[in-house]
């Protein structure tokens, strides 16, 4: 059996559909859980989804994405700027990492245009909404396969 994709997903994702709805929608994570697993299911993977709103649990999870995972999908949201802990285990896990923000992140605020994540990914998705998990599943799958 193949290894699955990580979906990390970091601090306050927990509060999707709830927290700012008019910049980050309605949808909830567990909605999002269901969209990644779908997507991967039609590319012949699964899915090991996560979250948490503690940096060195991501850096945990990224290390053990290193033996257990195919690649990662992360949503890095607020150590997305932070974090060179985070860089430093995605450079470590050599794996395919596609990276994805809900919100197009180079639209916000100066400070979030800077991405520590965005230095190490195969590719970055910004502003999709939701649907940029999908993308990140399509996309990663074709990584996986080369």
């Amino acid at each position: 059996m193949t290894k699955p994709l990580f979906v990390l997903n970091g601090p306050n994702l927990n509060l999707l559909g709830q927290r700012e709805p008019d910049k980050y929608g309605t949808t909830t994570l567990a909605d999002v859980q269901l969209l990644c697993e779908e997507a991967a299911t039609e590319q012949g993977l699964t899915v090991d989804f996560r979250q948490s709103n503690h940096e060195g649990t991501l850096v945990d999870w990224i290390q053990e994405a290193r033996a257990e995972a195919c690649g990662i999908i992360l949503n890095p949201a607020g150590y997305t700027t932070t974090s060179v802990a985070i860089m430093d285990a995605l450079l470590a896990a050599e794996l395919p990492l596609v990276e994805v923000h809900v919100t197009n992140i180079h639209q916000r605020e100066e400070f979030r245009h800077h991405s520590y994540v965005s230095k190490v990914a195969n590719a970055v998705i910004a502003g999709a909404g939701v649907h940029g998990y999908q993308l990140a599943v399509q996309h990663l799958a074709r990584l996986v396969r080369a």
